[in-house]
C-alpha cells in the first residue's frame, strides 16, 4: 500500500472506517469517501474532521469512485446492492474489507493488537498514552476518540507517531482480527456478546496463533489456554496484577511491585484495564514507573464513562455499554458515584437484543439498587433485512416482574422530560448503548434539560 494511493471508504462514518481514512490520510495518501449518515445531515462533527484533513467527501451514489481511484475499502455492513460497490466494479477497482486494509497497517508496523469482549478501546488508549508518555512515539487506529487527540484538534480515533510502533483495536465481532499478524496479541477478557463463547473462543484461540507474543488476562478461565507460555495479568492472578486497590467515586488507587499507580477513573474494571495496559507496556520495555505516571495523567476516550457535566445537582454521564459485561461495569461504577442512578440504555440491534436478552436482565437485576431506574427506548435500528421479533419490553418486563424500576419509553425523546422530573441532587443519569451516534448528543440534551 503506497502512501500516494488513493482509496475510498465506502460508509467512512463508521468508526473503524474513519480511523483508516484518517491515518491514511495523515501518511499523506489521498482518501475520499461516503457515508449515508453524512447524506441525512447526520454525524456532522466526524465530517468536518474529516475534511479538515483533506478527506474528500461524495454523496453514497457511486459517483465518488473513478477512474482516479485505486481501492475500494467497505465494512462488513456495506451490502452487495450499494451504488459505491456497483461503481467500483464498472471501473475494475479492487475491493477491500476494512481488515484486510488495516493488516496491511500491522505487517508494516511493529503492532500491538487488543482484543477481547470489554475494555478494548479503554486499553488500546491507554497502551498508546504510556508509549508516547514514555517518548516511543507510537500511532493508534481505535475505535473510540481518546480525549487528549481531541483536545489536539483531532475527531480522536487515528494518529500517527515517528516509530513503527502501532497500536490497534482488533475487534473480535465478525472474526475480521484473524486477518492480523500482529507483533503482541492483547488478550482481555471472552464473554457471551456477538456470538457464543464456544465460538468466540476458537476465534481468539486462531488469533493467539498469528500473534508473536501473547500477553493474556490470567483471572478469565475462558482465556486459560491462551495464558500457557505468554505474559499474564489479572486482578487475582498473572505476573502483573495491582494490590491494596482502593475504589472511590473520584478513581482508583493501587499498588504494582511496589509502585504506586492512581487512576482518575471510577470502577473496578479501570483498574483491570490499567493493569492490562501496564503488563503489555512492560513488555514493550517501559519502565513500571512510567506506565504508573502516564496513567496518573490518563484523560479518557469519548463514551467511556465520559461525565458531560452536571445540571441541578445530577451528572450525567455518556457510555458505549451494550454488552451485560459492560452494562455490568457501568453500573457499578456509577454507583459508587451517584445515591441514585437512572441508567438509559438503548439496545443496538434486534439480532444482538435477541442473543442477549438473558443476560442483560441478568446485569440489570443484579447491578439496579432498589433505588434505581432503568428507561429504555426502542430498539435502535439502521435499516435492512432484521426480524424484528423482540423488544425492548421483552427486557423491562422481566425486570419489572423482579421489583426492579424498568420503565420502557418506546420513544427515545420522551424519557429526557421524565428524568428532568424524577432527578434529584445527588442523582447520575448514565446513557449506555452502541452503534447511533446520535446517543451522545442525547445525553447531552437530557443534560441541557436538566439545566433549564
Amino acid at each position: 500500500m503506497e502512501e500516494t494511493t488513493t482509496i475510498h471508504f465506502v460508509g467512512i462514518g463508521g468508526i473503524g472506517m474513519s480511523s483508516l481514512a484518517q491515518i491514511h490520510a495523515m501518511a499523506g495518501g489521498k482518501a475520499t469517501g461516503s457515508d449515508r449518515l453524512f447524506d441525512r445531515g447526520e454525524n456532522l462533527a466526524l465530517k468536518a474532521k474529516l475534511e479538515a484533513l483533506a478527506i474528500r467527501l461524495h454523496p453514497q451514489d457511486g459517483s465518488g469512485v473513478g477512474q482516479q481511484t485505486d481501492q475500494v475499502v467497505l465494512s462488513t455492513a456495506i451490502e452487495d446492492a450499494n451504488p459505491e460497490v456497483a461503481s467500483a466494479k464498472k471501473w475494475g477497482k479492487p475491493l477491500l474489507h476494512r481488515s484486510e486494509l488495516l493488516a496491511r497497517h500491522v505487517e508494516r508496523s511493529r503492532t500491538i493488537a487488543v482484543t477481547g469482549t470489554s475494555g478494548k478501546s479503554t486499553v488500546a488508549a491507554m497502551v498508546f498514552e504510556i508509549l508516547r508518555g514514555a517518548g516511543r512515539s507510537p500511532s493508534i487506529i481505535t475505535g473510540a476518540s481518546l480525549i487528549s487527540l481531541k483536545e489536539q484538534g483531532l475527531y480522536g480515533n487515528a494518529f500517527r507517531g515517528d516509530s513503527d510502533l502501532l497500536v490497534i483495536e482488533a475487534d473480535e465481532s465478525d472474526g475480521s482480527l484473524l486477518n492480523y499478524r500482529p507483533a503482541v496479541g492483547v488478550f482481555l477478557n471472552l464473554t457471551k456478546d456477538h456470538k457464543e463463547v464456544a465460538v468466540m473462543k476458537g476465534i481468539l484461540e486462531a488469533f493467539g496463533r498469528n500473534a508473536a507474543a501473547r500477553v493474556v488476562n490470567a483471572d478469565d478461565p475462558n482465556l486459560s489456554d491462551l495464558a500457557r507460555g505468554a505474559a499474564t495479568f489479572g486482578l487475582e492472578a498473572g505476573a502483573v496484577r495491582p494490590r491494596r486497590v482502593e475504589l472511590d467515586a473520584a478513581g482508583s488507587r493501587f499498588c504494582v511491585d511496589g509502585v504506586e499507580f492512581t487512576l482518575p477513573l471510577p470502577g473496578r474494571h479501570n483498574v483491570a484495564n490499567a493493569v492490562a495496559a501496564t503488563a503489555a507496556c512492560l513488555a514493550e520495555g517501559v519502565a513500571l514507573k512510567d506506565c504508573a505516571r502516564c496513567l496518573a495523567a490518563y484523560k479518557g476516550v469519548s463514551r467511556r464513562f465520559e461525565r458531560l457535566g452536571e445540571a441541578r445537582g445530577v451528572e450525567v454521564v455518556d457510555d458505549f455499554a451494550h454488552n451485560p459485561a459492560k452494562v455490568s461495569a457501568v453500573l457499578a461504577a456509577a454507583c459508587l458515584k451517584a445515591s441514585r442512578v437512572h441508567a438509559v440504555y438503548q439496545p443496538h440491534g434486534f439480532a444482538p437484543t435477541r442473543l442477549l436478552r438473558s443476560e442483560l436482565i441478568e446485569a440489570f437485576a443484579a447491578g439496579l439498587r432498589p433505588q434505581d431506574i432503568l428507561w429504555m427506548p426502542d430498539i435502535y435500528y439502521v435499516g435492512g433485512t432484521a426480524s424484528k421479533d423482540i423488544s425492548s419490553a421483552d427486557i423491562t418486563g422481566p425486570l419489572a416482574a423482579r421489583g426492579k424500576n424498568a420503565c420502557h419509553v418506546p420513544r427515545r425523546s420522551d424519557i429526557i422530560p421524565r428524568i428532568v422530573e424524577a432527578a434529584r441532587p445527588g442523582d447520575m443519569v448514565v446513557v449506555m448503548g452502541a452503534r447511533d451516534p446520535s446517543l451522545a448528543d442525547f445525553a447531552r440534551a437530557i443534560l441541557q434539560a436538566l439545566g433549564r
